[in-house]
């Protein structure tokens, strides 16, 4: 069978299989093409040619008592990053709106930190109703860390929109990155989320050591999750951290790796999230047949490539900015 023809019994309701899935991941990188435009087949069926913008505000920086290997942010990394506490409400508001007039469709508030303490929730909720009032057409996505049922309600009744928390790897690869939590904590956190009501935003970091089998295992584990929209980081290896001599990652292994979450999760937002300009460098464009959603502007730590070349880049493709983010999910099952 041929990618043309595994995408069109996509689009038609079939479900690939974890087998197809690696032959995705192992596919010659001289048919990459051929797999690029399969893919973006089953991408125009349930978004049409729309990119999705998102922002973030790292609104607590540094100071994180986790171990996780990728991230400059932790206390166990040497790093020399900025280190401070959560902003002002003030702050997060005028940021919204700053996003909102360079069409951003989402902005993402996020915290360092294992969890957020009760006060850190207020501050955000306070923040999330004042944006809602002046910009309701924005979708706020918080990303604060392991939350209970009652800071998650508080999310909700303010109109928190969706709540990202990352799987990041596979079951079995987790300890390889992390031992201050398990893979299990960031499960029960998103079934939270989901019981109390909030969309679940979940999503990986490739490029962390983990195997072929691993990447579509993680595919897999976010269909099962039912994550709205997913982020495929690929990692930007930073000096100081457990990764910083990680070097797993090529353009065109990314691009497959983009094209089997789009045949694994087909009605779902894919994000092209951090590390995009460090990994897929001069093929950026490429990955937007296949994804439908892009962070601009600069990451945690790391910086971002200009907004208006995001944009430059978006128009070049023949693509359109989606600046109602709530425009396409009434109708991404409608073949637009």
């Amino acid at each position: 069978m041929t990618w043309k023809q595994l995408a069109e019994k996509v689009v038609e309701g079939y479900n690939i299989t974890p087998d197809e899935a690696l032959r995705i991941l192992n596919e010659d990188d001289d048919n990459v093409l051929e797999l690029i435009q399969s893919a973006f087949h089953i991408r125009k069926h349930y978004y049409g040619k729309k990119v999705k913008l998102n922002l973030i505000i790292n609104a607590k920086s540094g100071l994180c008592p986790e171990d996780c290997g990728y991230c400059s942010q932790s206390m166990k990394a040497d790093t020399e990053i900025d280190s401070y506490p959560l902003v002002s409400k003030k702050i997060i508001v005028d940021g919204a709106k700053e996003a909102k007039k360079n069409k951003i469709g989402t902005y993402c508030i996020v915290m360092s930190g294992r969890k957020p303490t009760n006060r850190d929730v207020d501050t955000v909720v306070q923040a999330v109703q004042d944006i809602k009032k002046d910009v309701d057409t924005m979708k706020i996505c918080a990303c604060l860390g392991l939350v209970n049922d009652a800071q998650a309600k508080l999310l909700k009744e303010a109109g928190v929109d969706r709540f990202n928390h990352n799987i990041n790897t596979s079951k079995g690869h987790h300890s390889e990155i992390t031992t201050t939590h398990d893979y299990e904590d960031r499960i029960r956190t998103l079934e939270t989320l989901k019981s109390a009501g909030i969309s679940p935003c979940s999503g990986v970091i490739c490029g962390m050591g983990e195997t072929l089998e691993d990447i579509v295992e993680m595919a897999f584990s976010l269909k099962e999750l039912d994550a709205d929209s997913i982020p495929v980081n690929f990692l930007h290896p930073i000096e100081g951290t457990k990764l910083a001599g990680m070097d797993d990652l090529t353009p065109l292994k990314c691009l497959k790796i983009l094209a089997m979450f789009r045949f694994v999760n087909p009605t779902k937002e894919i994000r092209i999230s951090g590390g995009r300009e460090y990994n897929l460098r001069t093929l950026q464009s490429m990955g937007l047949y296949m994804a439908n959603s892009i962070f601009v502007g600069d990451y945690l730590t790391t910086s971002g490539q200009a907004s208006n070349q995001d944009h430059q880049m978006i128009k070049d493709l023949g693509f359109e900015i989606e600046e109602n983010a709530f425009e396409t999910e009434s109708q991404q099952f409608a073949g637009v």
